[in-house]
């Protein structure tokens, strides 16, 4: 018998553009099903909230509403990512048990430790209460997690990063045809995926369909000098200063390199042009200082190492839903954004959809519509 000629295409030119994680993510991914991916950054990779979130994980957080089958999906993505990339030692991936406490600002006075709350909890602390444990919460290092990946993706699967700022995406015929970058450099490409994050409003292709927000929230990292002493356990805390009025919801994450992670104050705020403009607002940040002394002991001044005091910005949506999906009536061209304060959560589960719908037509991982951008043409 014949055998019949086999006729191989050249893989699919994918341009990502984008170097926050869920960038990195979807880069990963399309070049693990073997399209030929270059990575567009306009600064550096997780220099904004992909390198300055907490990066707390939970597996059904989300249940109530559209994001929780993505959220559930990348929770697991998050553990086996973990054992194939050893995430231990290369980017803190870790289970831990999540509470939440209400505290009162005060002169700092410590008790003897609760056996209800982890022993470093020593502050006035009151009603406390287990809120995830080591099999529904989790950690990582944003940008340890970020950068690991993306040096998987450049040695295993050729991934090319490319630093510069993204101009325009040129069309032809209705189709993706390449993208500009400033200085004049094109990149040749089949498909495009813009995951620009709270950049996204300041790029008219997608500005004009619908409308991505910035959040900005401050928080400080603290080295302890004793970081054998804080366990792993996030807290989640119902804040009240000594003048009174409303709390407020900081949050503290230890994490596995020692470090301590508080972030707290937020506020819609207009998205600078340079992701290195971004800086902290002085109030917000001695707000959490004093979070971090009435929390513990162990965080109090003279304790602890300031080892970065920042902010950052979330990309939010009207209806608190992430957009990802194919840009409507510009094939080949799609977009990843929007995902608020679960970005740093559902950016795999993103970036195995985003590579399925890019190579496979469509997503299995997860049922995408609830997602896609053409609900705002709809409308």
């Amino acid at each position: 018998m014949e055998e019949q000629q086999q006729t191989h295409k050249p893989p699919q030119r994918v341009v990502v553009c984008g170097g926050g994680v869920i960038g990195v993510c979807t880069a990963y991914f399309l070049a693990q099903k073997g399209a030929a991916v270059t990575l567009v950054e306009k600064s550096s990779v997780a220099c904004a909230a992909s390198g300055k979130a907490g990066g707390f994980l939970a597996l059904d957080w989300c249940d109530d509403g559209p994001l929780s089958s993505l959220a559930r999906a990348s929770f697991n993505l998050h553990r086996s990512l973990a054992q194939e990339l050893d995430g231990p030692q290369s980017y803190g991936y870790r289970p831990l048990t999540a509470f939440s406490i209400s505290i009162t600002e005060s002169k700092p006075h410590y008790n003897s430790p609760s056996s209800a709350l982890p022993s470093w909890v020593d502050g006035p602390a009151r009603d406390p209460k287990i809120i995830g444990n080591t099999e529904t919460t989790a950690q990582v290092h944003p940008q340890l997690f970020t950068r690991t990946l993306l040096s998987k993706a450049v040695a295993d699967h050729g991934v090319e990063v490319v630093i510069g700022k993204l101009e325009r995406v040129e069309v032809e015929g209705g189709r993706v045809r390449s993208v500009a970058l400033e200085g004049g450099r094109e990149i040749n490409a089949d498909v495009v995926v813009l995951a620009l994050g709270p950049w996204t409003s300041k790029f008219s292709l997608l500005s004009t369909i619908f409308r991505v927000y910035g959040l900005k929230v401050h928080s400080i990292v603290l080295e302890p000098k004793v970081p054998d002493a804080i366990t792993p356990h996030a807290l989640f805390l119902s804040y009240h200063t000594a003048r009174g009025g409303k709390p407020t919801d900081p949050e503290v994450y230890p994490r596995p390199t020692g470090e301590v992670y508080l972030c707290g104050p937020s506020a819609e705020a207009e998205v600078p042009d340079d992701p290195e403009q971004v800086v902290g607002d002085p109030e917000s940040i001695a707000v959490l200082k004093r979070v971090a002394t009435a929390v513990s002991s162990h965080l109090g001044e003279g304790e602890v190492r300031v080892k970065a005091e920042q902010a950052c910005f979330l990309p939010c949506t009207d209806d608190s839903v992430p957009v990802i999906g194919e840009v409507p009536g510009v094939k080949g061209c799609y977009v990843a954004t929007g995902h608020n304060c679960w970005g740093i959560l559902n950016a795999p589960a993103t970036g195995v959809a985003v590579a399925e719908l890019v190579m496979d037509g469509c997503a299995s991982i997860v049922d995408l519509s609830p997602f896609s951008p053409a609900r705002y043409v709809k409308r």
